[in-house]
């Protein structure tokens, strides 16, 4: 059985039932880049990926699943990118560091549909608790950096590493969020978003004594 629908001269072919999962989450992804996550309808998603208004049911039950599906491989993906600039810390935990917060900047950048389904579509993470788990991965390679910063500070300047990896998570993202972004809403900064990451990360670190 595929999955296909009548259409007229220049109209595009359907998708095969093994392919209709695959062609809804880059359908996604494109009005996601076009519209936000919030911006379109789960019967668009199925025009876009040239099927039946009826046909994305049988593998997601709205357009929140769709998302929720969408968020997932991002964080997955973000979690390889993250755990592969990070490295175990090697050849030191500074330099390392540094590349963390480089891959960071560098997802929003390449991969703004799927960073804009992670961290802006409004899901619940209760509903859904398989993003969650996902999240909690690329936030763990975050943490374990952290720890390995800290274990090079004073022993009596050295902060709770939650504490620490929820100040570089909310520095790294906000300056992703609005500095380097690979859609319209990015905004102009004199510098490049890494120097300014690079640069805040050292305040910070100076402030603990360990630059």
């Amino acid at each position: 059985m595929s999955w296909h629908k009548d259409r007229g001269p220049g109209e595009r072919r359907g998708y095969h039932h093994g392919n209709l999962r695959e062609a809804l989450i880059e359908a996604a992804l494109n009005l996601i880049r076009e519209k936000g996550p919030a911006g379109f309808t789960f019967a668009e998603a199925a025009r876009a990926a040239g099927v039946s208004p009826a046909a994305p049911y049988r593998h997601f039950r709205d357009r929140d699943a769709l998302i929720a599906d969408v968020a997932k491989r991002g964080f997955e993906a973000f979690t390889r990118a993250l755990a592969a600039a990070w490295q175990e810390g090697n050849p030191n935990p500074q330099e390392a560091f540094n590349r963390l917060g480089a891959a960071y900047l560098a997802f929003a950048s390449t991969e703004p549909a799927y960073f804009s389904a992670m961290f802006e579509s409004g899901l619940s993470l209760s509903d859904y608790p398989e993003v969650r788990v996902e999240g909690d991965r690329a936030f763990a390679v975050l943490r374990d950096a952290c720890e390995a910063i800290i274990a090079t500070l004073p022993k009596e300047r050295r902060p709770p590493p939650l504490m620490m990896a929820l100040h570089i998570w909310s520095l790294s993202h906000g300056i992703a969020a609005l500095f380097a972004r690979g859609d319209s809403a990015r905004r102009p900064i004199p510098m490049q978003p890494e120097e300014l990451l690079e640069a805040a990360v050292l305040i910070y670190l100076d402030g603990l004594g360990g630059r």
